[in-house]
């Protein structure tokens, strides 16, 4: 982490003051995951939340709890009933990784999930954000990370007159105003203040972030023709032809089944693909 000027004190409580009286008035205090300390449901918050806005998880994590309430449940389940219950949420590979790494936990830690950050990031799926945020909001300990809407908040705040804005450079600034006595709920509510802020700015700040990249549009990309191969092949195995035509003859179809292939989400056997 880089080394930045200290903070001043007063500016620091003067930001912290801030960032808790828009929590206390305006934060979502209501999320069903923030009303848990358990790290399992936890983890399939964080990794549901990843490049998905909450309003998608919202409908999709009671039910994927319903059906895998426990990680003995899910690392038992079969990839096509954890496809088949994500339906809905993109970024398939992600069911993946949540089934693997429930399945490596219950093998090699009894099914606990890890507390430290090396064990963590060893998991499938899990890189330095989720696995210090799964240790701040299960066990209230003052990790120090940053995602997208955090960021925002550091870059309106601190970095105003600043383009091509590194995490190198805000990851300081977390750490000196972190609230080390209650960082579950500080985190908490960067994360809401964050999440408001582009309903008042002119811009969005972090476009002058250098890590900033602008979603794709959904509809028509390659991820929904994932999305909709995998929907085919629920339904059974199918040839080549079969998947072009139900696609419509896309002519990204060949490529789309490279992909999902590659991230082990569907098998090619013989003249047919079928769900890994």
């Amino acid at each position: 982490m880089e080394k930045q000027p200290k903070t001043p004190k007063a500016r620091t409580m003067a930001f912290q003051k801030q960032i808790w009286a828009f929590y206390r008035g305006s934060g979502r205090h209501n999320l069903p995951w923030r009303k848990t300390k358990n790290p399992y449901k936890i983890m399939v918050s964080e990794i549901m939340l990843q490049q998905t806005q909450v309003v998608r998880v919202l409908g999709k994590y009671p039910e994927f709890l319903r059906a895998f309430p426990t990680i003995e449940v899910l690392a038992e389940a079969s990839l096509i009933d954890v496809l088949r219950v994500w339906q809905g949420m993109g970024y398939n590979r992600r069911a993946r990784y949540l089934r693997d790494a429930a399945q490596k936990i219950v093998s090699e830690y009894n099914g606990r999930i890890p507390k430290t950050e090396k064990e963590l990031r060893a998991l499938p799926g899990i890189g330095h954000y989720t696995a210090n945020a799964i240790l701040t909001f299960a066990h209230n300990e003052p990790h120090v990370f940053i995602e997208t809407n955090i960021r925002r908040v550091f870059i309106n705040h601190f970095l105003k007159n600043k383009r091509g804005v590194g995490d190198k450079e805000i990851l300081p600034l977390v750490e000196q105003t972190l609230d080390q006595a209650n960082p579950r709920a500080w985190y908490y509510a960067l994360m809401d203040h964050g999440a408001y802020l582009p309903k008042t700015a002119r811009a969005n700040a972090n476009i002058r972030s250098k890590h900033y990249v602008k979603q794709s549009i959904f509809r028509g990309s390659l991820r929904e023709l994932r999305g909709k191969i995998i929907r085919v092949l629920d339904e059974g195995p199918k040839t080549l032809v079969s998947i072009r035509r139900t696609c419509d003859n896309d002519p990204r179809t060949k490529e789309a089944l490279a992909a999902l292939i590659k991230d082990k989400l569907i098998k090619h056997e013989k003249t047919k693909y079928k769900l890994a």
